[in-house]
């Protein structure tokens, strides 16, 4: 699932391309009756409104809240969409055949890195319009349709079902040591790796950077909160911050689906210390561990069994 560096490349890439022009139409074959009295784009009757309140529509600019894209419009509404498992959202110029019922959208130029087999599972598309002609696409690829679209009032956004829930953002500059000490001390006896990745402590971060953060700051993912000393908590904080930047600067993390505003792989996989690294050496200087997977609350965890020692 993409998380925070990969949604904010997302974001930073739709302020680029889409801001200012106009929406002059949407489509979507989503349809799933297990959506059917749910208020999102999956839902046919309710795409219908979303459809009407959208089109001749300005895009005036985007930004994230966690995992979430928010696209803001010129009528005081915003749409949200979450990603989820597999989605990303990508701009071109794109051609619709009518009489192609699977994949029925498809490159005007078909080569480069939107025509990566990746990125042809589009199941949402905005037409935009830079007041003169149809300058492209807004697209998202979604190969599992697991990807939420809905419709909200830009001034109520905080008050959503959708974002009422979440902790503060990592970046966020009012994010200082003693909240995220506050925030992460919630879950006092909650195992850090499964606490980092909790959405309603600390926004936007998962599976992949939960382990990268942990591997730079030297601690075990297992290891209770209430355990960690205040000087390693000075150091995960910091991890945490120069983790994300780091992953925002290479692009994102393209180890599975995502790809960018282009349909470019990011880069930050290539980075990676411990994500994915099992049986592999250890790249901390000096350090002679291996990195060792393990399920943590669920979920894989990958860590070095040298220097990120239980407490």
């Amino acid at each position: 699932m993409p998380e925070l560096p990969e949604v904010q490349t997302t974001v930073d890439g739709i302020q680029k391309v889409a801001k200012d022009k106009a929406i002059v139409d949407v489509w979507t074959d989503y349809n799933s009756p297990f959506h059917s009295q749910n208020d999102n784009i999956k839902n046919p009757i309710y795409f219908k409104k979303f459809r009407k309140e959208i089109i001749g529509e300005t895009i005036i600019g985007s930004s994230r809240r966690a995992k979430n894209v928010l696209i803001h419009l010129s009528n005081n509404k915003t749409i949200l969409l979450h990603m989820k498992m597999t989605g990303h959202v990508m701009y071109g110029k794109y051609i619709f055949d009518k009489n192609k019922k699977k994949d029925p959208w498809t490159p005007a130029i078909n080569k480069g890195a939107l025509a990566d087999p990746f990125n042809k599972f589009l199941h949402f598309v905005i037409t935009l319009s830079d007041g003169t002609n149809t300058s492209g696409q807004l697209v998202l690829s979604d190969m599992r349709k697991f990807a939420k679209v809905t419709l909200l009032p830009t001034d109520h956004l905080e008050a959503s079902t959708d974002l009422q829930h979440l902790g503060p953002e990592p970046l966020d500059p009012a994010f200082t040591f003693n909240v995220f000490k506050e925030r992460i001390y919630k879950k006092k006896t909650g195992k850090i790796k499964t606490v980092l990745m909790d959405q309603t402590l600390i926004a936007g971060i998962g599976n992949i950077y939960s382990d990268e953060v942990l591997w730079r700051a030297g601690i075990h993912p297992e290891v209770q909160v209430s355990n960690i000393p205040e000087k390693n908590l000075k150091t995960m904080y910091k991890a945490v911050q120069e983790t994300l930047r780091k992953s925002i600067d290479f692009g994102g993390d393209s180890m599975s689906d995502y790809r960018n505003i282009y349909g470019e792989r990011g880069e930050f996989q290539e980075h990676h210390e411990a994500y994915r690294r099992t049986h592999k050496y250890c790249r901390k200087p000096k350090c002679k561990g291996i990195i060792t997977r393990k399920i943590v609350g669920g979920r894989s965890a990958h860590f070095c069994d040298a220097h990120q020692k239980l407490l």
